[in-house]
This record gives structure tokens, sequence and C-alpha cells, in this order.
């Protein structure tokens, strides 16, 4: 079964926001049919630093993208999200 990889930029709320615990509290939110592959951090200014999360959901199931989605904008750290790009591998 192929697989859809989706990069999405996640926002902090605050520069002092712990990314190593934010990480944690992504891969522990998003629904088990997905998974982070990797993260990727990204500067922004005056020490923001937005994540960049590199996740696959099944091919077959293009709502879970949706879930993932909500799952972010839950957390409580995160100001906002932006999809990037999303490929099928």
């Amino acid at each position: 079964m192929a697989k859809v990889l989706t990069s999405i930029k996640i926002f902090p709320s605050n520069p002092e926001v712990d990314l190593t615990s934010l990480k944690n509290e992504v891969k522990n939110k998003l629904p088990k049919e997905a998974s982070v592959i990797r993260f990727d951090e990204d500067p922004i200014a005056f020490g923001l630093i937005a994540l960049i999360a590199h996740i696959t959901t099944p091919e077959n199931e293009p709502e879970k993208i949706n879930e993932v989605e909500e799952a972010l904008k839950s957390l409580k750290d995160v100001s906002e999200i932006q999809i990037l790009s999303s490929t099928r591998v």
C-alpha cells in the first residue's frame, strides 16, 4: 500500500517553547495510522524556530491528513500550522 508524505510547518506559540518537548507531543498526538519520518528546524525571526514535520499517512485514507491537522492545531504550544507539500511515496 502506498503512503502520502506531507510536510507541515508547525509554528510554536512563542520562542520559549521547548522544541524537544513539542516534537514528542506531535508524535504522541498523531493518529495511529500516521507517523513522523523526521523533523527539520526552520529559524523564522527573533529566536522563533518553526518545526517542519514530515509525516506519512495511508494513501487509501485521505481523511487521515485532516485528523493530523486537527491534532497539531490542538496542541497548546502551537500557534498555527501550514501544509508545505504533499506527495505519494
